[in-house]
Parts: structure tokens; C-alpha cells; sequence
């Protein structure tokens, strides 16, 4: 998100002022910065988009192998709207979990909160990490809450359990846009890492 469009909230303008501390650090150590963060609007459009394929996927998946009863999928619907803020927050934290496990600091560099304007929770980490952990923490609900219960619903034939594995399949597209533009970014430089953004949708690296 775009400082000029939205207020910083005080918990964004600590993170902030910590991120430039670190990135003087970083570019005294000879790091160049590039920024590759992502509208979130943008974001919160696209990345769902984004994810139909995965969820047409499991979708043909879970039919092929069990079929489809109208009754049981009218109430997992129903069932899975009650759970939407729960398995929202575990979301975030399983991103925290991942990137806290990795971070020299744990989980004091780990930080959450909710970004009103769009409606949007989050989960970031304060400290620099190697690429591959900062992109496993990124993708991480997605894979177990998506992926993961989606297979354990297709082998039990739970749909209630398939219906909520959909549901975060689709609701880790920002994540995976994140990933997208990490894997599309190419780079001549030998040594690199991965910082969340103090406060917009996507990361910093740090080469040289």
C-alpha cells in the first residue's frame, strides 16, 4: 500500500523506522535495496484470480475420486461461512510460526495486525531472511491448510473439510503472487535476502 494513500498506523511507523535501520545496515555491508512490493487492492483482485486454477484442480480431483452430494455441499457452505474469520487467523499465524522458526530474534520478530482500508489481516516479519525461508513462510498456510487438507478431504471424502481446503487455496492468492514475482524477479547478484515490507503488500531485497 502506497505510504501517500493510507495513514501509517503507530505499529507501522516503529516497523518502519526498525526497516531503515536495517537497511542502512545492510547497504554499509555493501547491499543494494530493490523493492518488490504489490498493490494490495491489486493484490486482493488478482490474487484469487489467480488461484482458480489449483481450485478447478482439486476440484475435478474430489469428484472424480468421491462425487459430489447438493445436500452436503449446501451446508458445508454454511458451515465453512462461520469458520472464515478462525481460518483466517490461522493463517496468519502458521506464517508467523514458519518465518519465527527461521529468524535469529524467533517470534519477537514477528509481528500482526489488520490493515482496515482494505480489509486486509497480515503477518510480517521484521528481520532479513534467506530467500527459500522467507518464500516456504510465505506459501506455508497455503500448503497446509490448502494443499494438505485438500488431500486428506479427496482420501476421507470429507467435503466439508474439501470446502474449507478451497477456501484457502483461494484466499492464498496474495501469497502466491508474492512467490510469482520472487521466482520472476532475475538477478545477476551473488548474495541476497528477503524482507517483508514494514508496511506494504510484498518484500525487500537486500543484494550484492
Amino acid at each position: 500500500m502506497d505510504n501517500n494513500k493510507r495513514k501509517l498506523t503507530e505499529k507501522e511507523l516503529k516497523r518502519k523506522n526498525d526497516f531503515e535501520k536495517i537497511s542502512s545496515e545492510m547497504q554499509q555491508k555493501g547491499y543494494k535495496i530493490k523493492n518488490m512490493t504489490i498493490n494490495i487492492r491489486q493484490a486482493n483482485f488478482l490474487g484469487p484470480l489467480s488461484m482458480l486454477p489449483f481450485i478447478a484442480l482439486t476440484f475435478l480431483f474430489y469428484y472424480n475420486v468421491n462425487g459430489f452430494d447438493l445436500g452436503e455441499i449446501s451446508l458445508g457452505f454454511v458451515v465453512a461461512a462461520f469458520l472464515f474469520i478462525p481460518l483466517t487467523i490461522l493463517h496468519e499465524l502458521i506464517h508467523g510460526v514458519t518465518w519465527g522458526f527461521f529468524a535469529k530474534n524467533h517470534f519477537h520478530s514477528i509481528d500482526f495486525g489488520f490493515i482496515w482500508s482494505s480489509f486486509s489481516p497480515y503477518c510480517t516479519c521484521s528481520e532479513p531472511l534467506e530467500k527459500w525461508q522467507y518464500l516456504l513462510g510465505t506459501a506455508m498456510p497455503t500448503l497446509v491448510l490448502g494443499g494438505g487438507a485438500a488431500v486428506v478431504s479427496v482420501m476421507t471424502n470429507q467435503l466439508l473439510l474439501f470446502i474449507l481446503a478451497e477456501y484457502m487455496i483461494l484466499s492464498g492468492g496474495g501469497d502466491f503472487l508474492i512467490i510469482l514475482k520472487s521466482m520472476l524477479y532475475r538477478t545477476d547478484k551473488q548474495e541476497s535476502v528477503y524482507c517483508d515490507h514494514p508496511y506494504e503488500c510484498g518484500f525487500v531485497v537486500f543484494e550484492k
